[in-house]
């Protein structure tokens, strides 16, 4: 996952009405709601509330502002019931450390609120069973095609493959389909999944199935179908690395990439159109790929200062609204993970891309699987693995599709008591 850390430990607090500077978070004001936030968040969220201060009404919106992401976590690591924030934007992996630790509360929302996003985002917020913040914006990939090369959405896996070979030697193809953004690990995940194969499954409300594994035979067949040539060599499609894809694509010598959200605005001034879609599956369905989310999250320290209700106030009518994550996201340019935001016609083609293509196929990027090596080895070491003894070693799809099943089936019964 990439996600910005910095290692700077200043602290600037940003006033979000008066915008005013102090060295350390001060005291509460009466009707005072106070969010932290990192370097880049913080004082676009500030813009934001400076033009619009009236999201709940009787109730006033300061913004923290921390020179760095480790900043902010470090000084909430510290905080107390005098100190701290009422709320905090963060990364997901924060909710189960801040619940066992009692500094974050669990909210509840409407069904409306929550038919607002993919429900695979609260997984990402939750931790047993309770639900700790709204999504704000989502890390994703999705991929991309190259208009120069062909101007036809593909439906499936096997209509890539198919323009591929029939166009590989006339138009001078180095791949067909790369990784450029994310890795052979985390962004090829959605390979994996569009041919049948994913590192664990989730249930349509959002909660991660830990018991069924994928079929390897489905797999493996739709490997050797689609990426190999009959005598077991690989037929070029699909490299195992992502070496070079990035620069192969831009060249107009691959015509489908995986990027990810952090780099689209590389490829719109190279001139490339922003149709970011899921890589589509075997069956006409859609790759899964993970994305994650990060959240505004509720803490106990707004219940200590008298202004729990105002911050849950905070949380459904700016974060988790469709009007509050236009209003940010056209400043900060991340794709929000609200449905009603993404599609907004203010937001760009990048950021409204990556938004659908995570609301389309999006899975939450679970550590407790994703790290667990029960199985011998880890999602992370045991994915590229594949690829190289499949597409470089010439080893049997079958055989090594087997051995990866048992794999992932063990990290994920073994991660089942984190989650």
């Amino acid at each position: 996952m990439n996600r910005k850390r910095l290692s700077a430990l200043g602290v600037l607090t940003t006033a979000a009405l008066a915008l005013s500077v102090a060295l350390v978070p001060g005291a509460h004001a009466a009707g005072e709601i106070v969010v932290w936030a990192d370097e880049t968040r913080g004082p676009n969220l500030a813009k934001v509330i400076a033009a619009k201060g009236d999201w709940v009404p009787g109730f006033t919106i300061k913004i923290v502002s921390f020179s760095s992401f480790d900043a902010l976590k470090d000084a909430f690591d510290k905080a107390t019931g005098t100190t701290g924030p009422d709320i905090v934007v963060a990364a997901n992996d924060w909710v189960p450390t801040g619940a066992k630790s009692g500094k974050l509360a669990p909210i509840t929302l409407t069904a409306s609120q929550k038919a607002n996003f993919n429900a695979a985002n609260f997984f990402d917020l939750s931790y047993k069973g309770k639900l700790y913040g709204v999504p704000v914006d989502v890390n994703d990939v999705a991929m991309i095609f190259n208009t120069k090369l062909t101007t036809t959405s593909p439906k499936t896996f096997g209509d890539m493959v198919a323009f591929y070979k029939a166009n590989k030697t006339a138009k001078s193809l180095k791949a067909g389909l790369c990784v450029a953004g994310g890795g052979m690990s985390w962004g090829a995940h959605s390979v994996f999944s569009a041919l049948g194969a994913d590192a664990y499954l989730m249930t349509p409300k959002g909660a991660a199935n830990t018991v069924q594994s994928f079929n390897p035979t489905t797999f493996g067949n739709n490997v050797k179908t689609q990426l190999l040539n009959t005598d077991g060599t690989s037929n070029g499609f699909f490299p195992a690395t992502d070496t070079g894809c990035k620069d192969n694509f831009l060249a107009g010598t691959v015509p489908y990439a995986i990027i990810g959200n952090w780099e689209w605005k590389d490829y719109v001034a190279k001139g490339f159109e922003m149709n970011l879609m899921p890589v589509p599956s075997v069956t006409g369905g859609y790759g899964h790929m993970f994305g994650s989310v990060s959240g505004a999250l509720l803490t106990t320290f707004a219940e200590k200062h008298g202004v729990a209700a105002g911050a849950k106030s905070v949380l459904t009518n700016f974060f988790g609204s469709t009007a509050g994550q236009v209003a940010y996201q056209t400043i900060e340019n991340r794709p929000p993970a609200a449905k009603g935001a993404g599609a907004d016609a203010s937001l760009s083609a990048g950021q409204k891309g990556f938004g659908s293509a995570a609301v389309l196929a999006g899975i939450p990027q679970i550590g407790a699987f994703l790290n667990s090596n029960a199985g011998g080895s880890s999602y992370w070491d045991s994915a590229p693995a594949y690829w190289t003894a499949v597409l470089i070693n010439k080893k049997d799809p079958l055989v090594e599709a087997r051995k990866l099943a048992a794999i992932w089936k063990k990290n994920v019964a073994a991660g089942k008591a984190d989650l």
